[in-house]
């Protein structure tokens, strides 16, 4: 078990929490790369929690995670440099 996956078992028992999805970390892990890259640095925690509240009101994860991604794509194409 890594220090991440440690951690997170601590913040989910604290706040008396279920995984969402087996592999809920890649998915944060990986919408804040692309919003970081994409967007913006400080957009990248936003979105994270902007997921959570989703997933936490039914949606699925791994559709929400991809249609985050899907925008911070877009808005780097349409905002070259933006990240910078």
């Amino acid at each position: 078990m890594s220090q991440l996956d440690e951690w997170m078992a601590e913040v989910r028992g604290a706040l008396e929490l279920t995984p969402a999805h087996p592999d809920e970390h890649k998915l944060v892990l990986d919408i804040a790369r692309d919003v970081a890259h994409g967007v913006l640095r400080p957009a990248a925690p936003v979105s994270a929690y902007l997921l959570g509240l989703a997933v936490g009101r039914g949606a699925d994860p791994v559709t929400s995670a991809s249609a985050i991604s899907e925008l911070a794509a877009r808005w780097a194409a349409q905002h070259p440099g933006a990240d910078e």
